[in-house]
């Protein structure tokens, strides 16, 4: 142990860390700060340590703790617990701490290090992701110290762990393997980032979903339900609103077209809840309500017991029409991609959908079957989409064809409608696409890890259709499709969407 360690042992919380720290400060001891996952500790991080304790008298690693490690499903490998372990194994650091924030940033104003290290591969600040070394290097400014990039050998957790740990499925690392040969994380994410000034509209029904958390208490004893405990509950923006919410973290100007009641709009509710640069334009349906659909979920597992929909889901009445047909013939020219996102609940009514066929410079399209609507709302009922992102089931229904490859089924929904490209979500099988060459992949799944799958397909529409319409390569789209996908499953509902940096830390943790 090093001498500067106090009584104890090394792995010391935040608040008591920094008492520990002031002390040192007044024995005329230097405090030096590393920060980082470190899921995978390896020589390259040695080295970073051994190089960061020159700077100073007193190393201090904070770790990032479980529930903020954004490097996709399956990551940390290594627990909080464990990693801080291992460092603190290490002669070289003095202490280690377990953060409590996401970033190093807060960490930094508590400990007030005199100098904050990062590794070399971080020097590029171009290449920072996260953009979070600039916040670092503010943050020590403020305490007086001063940022500092070691210059020795580096390694990647994450290519160290995809290689020999089996972080994801076997079939899903065969098929990165050979898609590295082809694309890099760098041109990957800098096309997604290339997406920031496309202009985009979302059109579809709002649908407010609602989880109820209850208990199961049993069979009651004089009727042939089951009874159960109420607990708690929370509202989600779901629908077109979550889609369109999904497209914002990605382009900065999107527009929504939507459809909400006349009374119980929520309409309070859903301009609190979707994104400042999403500009809803609200269309309100006579004598109905708001789409509502009110889930009653037992808590621990996220089991759903059963659904009530609020809803009126005949077309829209034709004096509703003649105005959503109006909007959109002034309107469809100004945007570079509309994104359909179609559930059968009357909003996309045929005079709407004829409009989106023909004003679209670029029409992505997604029908939905679901229990109000199974085998009527159908992607045939579009006569032209540049982009079709629908599930299997879906497009079996479609094509009347229960056995068929979907290979085979993905080039005639192709066909029929024109289409330059279509994506095929397949659940546990990944997704397929289909470009416009008559080149298809095939993308297994990036994790097997569900929390709930409500709004999963509707973010791999979301994100996919923006490149798709900037021409991403089919094999690029199917790979983001899918990354996204991953991080949608484990998000409760709609609660929160699926954003650029977690995103881009996933991918680029797949293709190290």
């Amino acid at each position: 142990m090093s001498s500067v360690a106090r009584p104890g042992g090394k792995i010391r919380p935040l608040e008591e860390l920094a008492e520990v720290l002031g002390s040192l400060r007044d024995e005329g001891k230097s405090v030096v700060q590393c920060h980082g996952v470190f899921d995978l500790l390896h020589f390259g991080h040695i080295r970073h340590f051994e190089s960061a304790r020159r700077f100073g008298d007193v190393l201090v690693v904070t770790v990032t703790p479980d529930r903020f490690v954004h490097k996709g499903p399956g990551r940390p490998v290594f627990n909080e617990r464990l990693r801080a372990e291992s460092i603190a194994a290490l002669e070289c650091v003095d202490f280690v701490a377990i953060n409590a924030w996401p970033t190093a940033t807060e960490a930094i104003a508590l400990l007030r290090p005199g100098v904050y290290c990062k590794g070399s591969d971080y020097a590029d600040r171009e290449s920072d992701i996260t953009r979070g070394i600039q916040a670092e290097e503010d943050a020590v400014r403020k305490v007086g110290g001063r940022i500092e990039f070691t210059a020795d050998i580096t390694f990647s957790s994450s290519e160290l762990l995809n290689q020999y740990y089996g972080v994801y499925p076997e079939e899903a690392r065969r098929f990165l393997e050979e898609f590295k040969t082809r694309h890099s994380p760098e041109d990957v994410i800098g096309r997604l980032n290339g997406l920031r000034d496309m202009r985009v509209l979302v059109i579809g029904e709002a649908i407010i979903d609602e989880y109820h958390y209850c208990q199961p208490m049993g069979k009651s004893p004089k009727e042939t339900i089951v009874a159960t405990r109420y607990l708690r509950e929370e509202a989600f923006a779901g629908g077109a609103l979550a889609c369109a919410n999904h497209v914002a973290g990605f382009c900065n100007e999107v527009h929504l077209v939507t459809s909400v009641g006349e009374r119980d709009s929520r309409e309070d509710f859903i301009r609190q809840h979707v994104k400042p640069n999403v500009t809803p334009v609200f269309f309100r349906r006579p004598g109905a309500s708001t789409i509502i659909k009110r889930r009653y979920i037992w808590e621990p597992f996220l089991v759903k017991m059963f659904e009530i929909v609020f809803m009126d889901d005949s077309d829209i009445p034709p004096a509703l029409e003649d105005q959503v047909v109006d909007h959109l013939t002034s309107e469809l020219a100004r945007y570079d991609l509309v994104i359909a996102v179609d559930y059968g609940h009357g909003f996309l009514s045929p005079r709407v959908v004829t409009t989106l066929c023909e004003g679209s410079q670029f029409l992505a399209v997604n029908t939905q079957a679901n229990s109000a609507n199974l085998g009527y709302n159908l992607i045939t009922k579009y006569p032209r989409a540049d982009y079709v992102c629908i599930d299997e089931p879906e497009m079996r229904l479609a094509m009347h064809d229960r056995w068929s490859p979907v290979s085979e089924l993905a080039d005639k929904v192709k066909g029929l409608l024109g289409a330059r490209a279509v994506a095929v979500t397949r659940g546990h099988l990944g997704s397929l696409t289909a470009g416009e060459d008559g080149t298809q992949f095939e993308v297994p799944v990036f994790s097997r890890e569900i929390v709930d799958r409500v709004g999963a397909g509707d973010a791999y529409l979301s994100l996919t259709a923006p490149c798709v319409a900037a021409a991403t390569p089919m094999d690029e789209v199917g790979v983001i499709g899918n990354a996204v996908g991953a991080l949608a499953v484990r998000i409760v509902g709609n609660r929160s969407s699926v954003e650029p940096v977690p995103l881009y830390k996933f991918l680029t943790a797949l293709l190290k």
